[in-house]
């Protein structure tokens, strides 16, 4: 057997701040655990709360019931809606079954649907620039069906028709990389010169913040990490971004994911999380690049963030 690779002497690491959770996941998951000691479990969740498969495994060990089907949920039952949103379907559905709600919606998803119902009521084909298999953007969707179109990329942007092109807004998926964003919104107001655009950003503070991050050490590793489930869409783009200046990027959960021989004359790792990765997993791919020989640990400082948001009454 070939003798495995060893990192260069004198690894170096450099872990990005800010990263990891942001407030809408905080606030999610204490959602669920507020639920669960009030109410007692089971307390059923309706999708996966965040997209990370560490976290539904430990609100799971807790007594959380994670389901795809509200018709699965027994009447009488605390359900909670997943940080990404619900379409108002989803909403009267667990009404009409006699179930009790629990919203843990972001307050940034929540923004983007009230804007997309603005929008509709205003008379407008809503161009949401996003991802259409992903949960979020369903939601988003299901405000306004007959009026909405998803947009995922330049080349789509160039092809979209609507009915009046002078009565046309965007929205967008709050999790997208900001520079995927801007080359659709590029391709959009070209199309479309009267494009209604949002009061504010729909990409959530946090998105950006973590981008940002990855970009200031761009150019200055030989490998980056980040730590993310593979169904999470802002861990996903991190990973292109840090492997957009053309050294190897890789997505891992934990650090079961890691491959030594990815250290092979590797002598700075950069290190990075998504915004629904615990924190319990990066100091777990820290301490396993130690023993695989880091020998210097260095957080590098990005943008500060204090934002908090408030817990749905019911829980509080």
């Amino acid at each position: 057997m070939p003798p495995v690779p060893q990192p260069s002497p004198g690894l170096r690491v450099l872990l990005c701040r800010p990263r990891g959770f942001c407030a809408g996941v905080e606030r999610a998951i204490e959602v669920v655990e507020r639920a669960l000691a009030k109410f007692g479990p089971p307390v059923y969740v309706r999708h996966e709360i965040v997209h990370n498969r560490v976290v539904v495994d430990d609100l799971t060990a807790k007594g959380a019931v994670f389901v795809d089907r509200l018709a699965d949920v027994p009447a009488g039952s605390h359900v909670v809606f997943s940080a990404h949103g619900v379409a108002p379907a989803v909403v009267a559905e667990a009404k009409d079954l006699d179930l009790i709600a629990i919203d843990a919606t972001c307050p940034l998803v929540t923004k983007v649907h009230v804007e997309a119902r603005r929008f509709a009521r205003e008379g407008y084909t809503i161009l949401l620039i996003g991802h259409a298999d992903h949960v979020e953007v369903e939601g988003v969707v299901g405000e306004a069906p007959d009026r909405t179109v998803v947009v995922p990329s330049a080349e789509a942007a160039r092809e979209v028709q609507v009915p009046d092109p002078e009565r046309v807004a965007v929205l967008t998926q709050t999790t997208l990389s900001v520079d995927e964003m801007s080359r659709v919104m590029a391709v959009l107001r070209e199309r479309f010169p009267r494009l209604v655009t949002p009061r504010k950003e729909d990409i959530c503070y946090a998105t950006t913040n973590r981008q940002m991050a990855v970009k200031k050490l761009l150019g200055t590793v030989d490998l980056w990490l980040v730590i993310g489930d593979r169904t999470s869409s802002n861990s996903n783009r991190l990973r292109e971004i840090a492997a957009s200046s053309g050294v190897p990027a890789y997505l891992v959960l934990d650090a079961a994911g890691i491959d030594p021989a990815w250290l092979a004359n590797v002598r700075t790792v950069g290190v990075t999380s998504g915004a629904s990765t615990p924190e319990v997993s990066v100091r777990s791919v820290i301490d396993h690049l130690r023993e695989l020989g880091a020998e210097h640990v260095e957080e590098v400082e990005g943008v500060r963030e204090d934002i908090e948001f408030s817990l749905p009454a019911l829980v509080r």
